[in-house]
């Protein structure tokens, strides 16, 4: 009787760790196959190679990168108990992990104030967007990335004793722990999260108010049935501009939705993440992946670099 119970038992759990796996590798597939389309789409179309676009490529670059470097290993790590690839590469992994989810997280405030730019100052964006200051950008983004990851992670600035962690006598044998300190955390999750946060919402509201503003001047500008007495006579002419303000209204309503999309799918995926990961470190925890919730929240933030295509590539009508 108990050892059908514990077949049973290890049935479930091959079966739950199976479909486990068959998630993640789905969402991996995902990630990498959204951001290769991306890049293609660049390569094979003159029209999208500007200097605009340097951001997305970027973007698709870095998450393509974490699909490819960083997401495999850590299906490992969630479908198994132990750690086999040795406690050098696991600080590498880490490191590589977190400056990836940084580099993303930053290019997004740097699409964002880019287009912030482009609807604010127009007629200025060109002058004002040079090649030798996306280069300082994407310079900024990756630096300050590097900086909260290989750097601390490699010199035991992150943990708790000020020790290297996963290395040392008193590291507990293959298992593969991203140890927290509070000045590691909240340093971190500021520069690359709340305060990122913080503009993203500013500069897309601002946008959205523009866009509004912009379509209540040119529906004011429209001549309506109303004031004009010619629309009564003229069926063509009111067709006209009732098809004209259909079509401004459609068009707020979609950026409106667009928008709404980006600044969702960025807080619904990293926010529950950061809350988490500050609550851990804020207490010192030895091994957040040891509580439940991370590895979800973990997972929710990677599933982010698996939307970022669709938000920033299928919904811009170019790379359709």
């Amino acid at each position: 009787m108990d050892s059908t119970l514990a077949e049973s038992e290890a049935s479930a759990i091959m079966l739950s760790k199976v479909m486990l796996g068959v998630i993640l590798s789905l969402l991996i597939l995902l990630t990498v196959g959204g951001n290769v389309l991306v890049c293609l789409a660049v390569c094979a179309s003159r029209r999208l190679r500007c200097l605009t676009n340097c951001f997305i490529v970027s973007l698709a670059v870095t998450d393509l990168l974490l699909g490819l470097l960083v997401l495999p290993f850590s299906a490992l790590l969630q479908l198994n108990d132990e750690w086999p690839l040795g406690p050098v590469f696991c600080n590498f992994y880490i490191s590589m992990d977190v400056m990836l989810c940084t580099a993303s997280i930053l290019t997004l405030l740097a699409i964002s104030v880019d287009r912030y730019l482009a609807v604010t100052m127009p007629l200025r964006h060109a002058a004002l967007v040079l090649p030798w200051r996306v280069a300082v950008a994407m310079a900024s983004v990756w630096t300050v990335s590097v900086a909260v990851s290989f750097l601390p992670i490699h010199m035991g600035w992150n943990t708790a004793n000020g020790t290297v962690q996963n290395q040392g006598p008193w590291a507990p044998e293959r298992k593969c722990r991203f140890e927290l300190n509070r000045p590691y955390v909240v340093t971190d999750s500021l520069l690359t999260f709340f305060l990122p946060l913080v503009a993203m919402c500013w500069t897309y509201l601002r946008i959205l108010r523009i866009a509004r503003a912009q379509a209540k001047r040119i529906i004011s500008a429209r001549p309506t049935c109303i004031t004009h007495y010619d629309c009564r006579n003229n069926p063509s002419t009111s067709t006209t501009v009732v098809s004209s303000v259909t079509a401004v209204a459609l068009r707020e309503h979609k950026a409106t939705v667009t928008l709404a999309a980006v600044i969702g799918a960025f807080v619904v995926c990293w926010l529950p993440y950061f809350i988490l990961f500050t609550v851990l470190g804020l207490k010192e925890h030895p091994d957040p992946s040891t509580v439940p919730a991370y590895s979800i929240v973990l997972w929710l933030g990677y599933a982010n670099s698996a939307l970022n295509p669709i938000l920033y590539g299928a919904l811009n009508r170019d790379f359709r």
